[in-house]
């Protein structure tokens, strides 16, 4: 499986988008790996995993066909994860997308109801299907669970498990979870992570209500360890940072390498 993280910011990205805080200045003097647009990511070129804002910007950085994406899968409503007004550049004349290309958008009801009049209009090729946690269900080659998140709580928000049939890995894409619900543990047990991908939009902070940090990081990859889903060899990223949490780049590997886990950034590829 092939996966390639696009955005690895929280809602403001990194540089925030209004920001004078140290800690956006330190970012933009250092660049690179610190530079961080809002979070997102590929699976095999045609699964993606939330339509933020920079997704334009995306497109530009990394060569996309977002045409060719068949699948898009939506974490919760929140801008950042769902800028849904994207879509409208799908249809005629703003896109001349070539005949039976439809892309599928999984998510909850109010994913659904974001994009009830597009789904209807066929200029938009677009389908919908909603989405419950711990109801898996198949999308092409890949089986997918979506998972319980602690956060936005006038609504279900969900993570999601991805299980690449034809080859057996299985990765777990986590953006805005907090430290997972006790119905998500439950289901956590049933599976065997080839790679996890954890919410660290909080840094340095402490917090696990919403968002998690370093310390909650940690500290639920040593849970999963012991319950078998996470082997000593399973790969572990940390993604979703906020410029509040106040660790550049080098900081965050020097906080979470001790640890086996890995600081995402922007444009970073990995083949299991």
């Amino acid at each position: 499986m092939k996966v390639k993280f696009l955005g690895t910011a929280a809602a403001e990205g990194w540089p925030g988008v209004f920001c004078e805080c140290e800690n956006c200045r330190r970012a933009r003097e250092a660049g690179g790996k610190n530079i961080r647009t809002r979070s997102s990511l590929l699976l095999n070129d045609i699964y993606k995993v939330d339509l933020p804002p920079d997704t334009y910007l995306h497109v530009l950085k990394y060569g996309l066909n977002l045409a060719e994406i068949e699948h898009i899968f939506i974490t919760h409503s929140h801008q950042d994860h769902f800028y849904f007004e994207e879509l409208n550049m799908r249809r005629p004349p703003f896109a001349h997308i070539a005949e039976g290309r439809v892309t599928t958008i999984y998510g909850n009801d109010k994913v659904g109801d974001a994009i009830a009049s597009m789904v209807e209009n066929p200029g938009y090729r677009l389908r919908f299907r909603r989405c419950e946690p711990f109801r898996s269900f198949t999308a092409g080659d890949m089986k997918v669970t979506p998972m319980r998140a602690d956060h936005a709580y006038d609504q279900v928000a969900m993570f999601y498990i991805f299980e690449y049939l034809p080859e057996g890995k299985t990765v777990l894409v986590g953006f805005d979870t907090g430290w997972y619900p006790p119905d998500t543990w439950e289901a956590l047990s049933q599976f065997r992570l080839d790679m996890a991908i954890f919410d660290c939009t909080n840094g340095a902070r402490e917090g696990r209500r919403g968002h998690m940090g370093i310390s909650a990081v940690v500290e639920l990859k040593v849970e999963l360890e012991k319950m078998g889903v996470l082997r000593a060899d399973s790969l572990c990223f940390a993604t979703h940072f906020s410029h509040n949490g106040g660790l550049l780049h080098h900081q965050l590997e020097e906080a979470l390498g001790p640890y086996g886990i890995q600081p995402a950034y922007d444009g970073l590829e990995v083949e299991l």
